[in-house]
C-alpha cells in the first residue's frame, strides 16, 4: 500500500502540473497581439479628429467689392486720329495719345487720360476752331465734355480762351465754366470766374470779371469838354453846385 501510494502522488502531480500548464496554454492563444494594428489605428483616429476641427473651422473665401475705379475699360485705342459726327454731319477731329472706353463706370464715359486735341469744323468742313486740354472726360449718356488742365481754345476770328476747367454741353451746344477764365481778342481781355458762350465762341459772358479795352472802345462814353458861355464869369460846371438844406 505505501509503495504503491508513492508511486501514484508523483503521477497526480505530473497530471496537475499539466493541467495548469494545459489551462495557461489556452488563456495565452486566446490573447491578440494588436501591436501589429497600432500605426493603422493612429491614423484613423488623427485623420477623423482632424476632418472634424477643420469642418468647424472653415470659412467662405469672399472676394472684395469691386470698386468703380477698379472697373476695366471695354476698349482701349492709341495713337487715335478720327473724326466725329454729330446728327450726320461731321463736326470735330479727335487726336489723341490714348483713348478709354468704360461702360462700367456710372455713368459710363470716354476717358483722354493722356490729353486730347479738337479741330471743330462748319458745315461746309471748315475748321472754325482748336481745343486742346490735358485730360478730358466724355459722359455719352449726357452728352457732355469735361476738360481740365491747361484748356486752350482758338478760333478763326482770333480769339483765345484760356481755363484750368471747361464743361461743353453738346444738347444746349455751349461752353461754361465755373472757374477762373481769360478771353483774349484782338479789342480787348477780359478775366473772370464764371464764363458762358455758344460753340462758335462768338456769344461770350464772363462774369466777376476785370479787364482791360482799347481806348477807341472807351471814346464814345467819355464826357465831352465844357465849352465857354457868353457869361463873362467863366465857364459852366460840369453838375449843378450841392445845395444846402434849410431849416425850418
Amino acid at each position: 500500500m505505501g509503495r504503491t501510494l508513492m508511486f501514484m502522488e508523483p503521477s497526480g502531480i505530473d497530471s496537475r502540473q499539466e493541467a495548469d500548464s494545459g489551462q495557461e496554454g489556452s488563456k495565452c492563444s486566446n490573447r491578440i497581439d494588436l501591436s501589429h494594428f497600432r500605426l493603422p489605428i493612429f491614423l484613423f483616429f488623427s485623420s477623423f479628429l482632424f476632418s472634424l476641427f477643420s469642418c468647424g473651422e472653415a470659412q467662405e473665401h469672399i472676394a472684395r467689392a469691386v470698386n468703380p475705379e477698379d472697373s476695366a475699360s471695354v476698349m482701349t485705342s492709341y495713337g487715335v486720329n478720327t473724326l466725329i459726327s454729330d446728327s450726320g454731319v461731321i463736326k470735330y477731329r479727335i487726336v489723341t495719345e490714348r483713348w478709354d472706353v468704360n461702360t462700367v463706370r456710372q455713368p459710363s464715359r470716354w476717358e483722354f487720360m493722356k490729353g486730347v486735341f479738337f479741330e471743330q469744323f462748319d458745315e461746309q468742313f471748315h475748321v472754325q476752331a482748336y481745343i486742346q486740354a490735358d485730360t478730358a472726360w466724355y459722359f455719352d449718356q449726357q452728352r457732355l465734355w469735361k476738360l481740365r488742365g491747361r484748356v486752350t481754345i482758338r478760333n478763326v476770328k482770333g480769339l483765345i480762351y484760356n481755363s484750368e476747367e471747361l464743361y461743353w454741353d453738346g444738347i444746349k451746344h455751349e461752353f461754361y465754366s465755373t472757374v477762373f477764365s481769360r478771353v483774349v481778342t484782338p479789342e480787348r481781355t477780359m478775366e473772370g470766374t464764371y464764363f458762358r458762350s455758344d460753340e462758335k465762341m462768338e456769344h461770350y459772358m464772363v462774369s466777376n470779371s476785370v479787364g482791360s479795352f482799347m481806348a477807341a472802345d472807351m471814346e464814345n462814353d467819355e464826357p465831352q469838354p465844357a465849352t465857354a458861355t457868353d457869361d463873362s464869369t467863366g465857364t459852366e460846371p460840369l453838375r449843378p453846385a450841392p445845395e444846402k438844406h434849410r431849416r425850418y
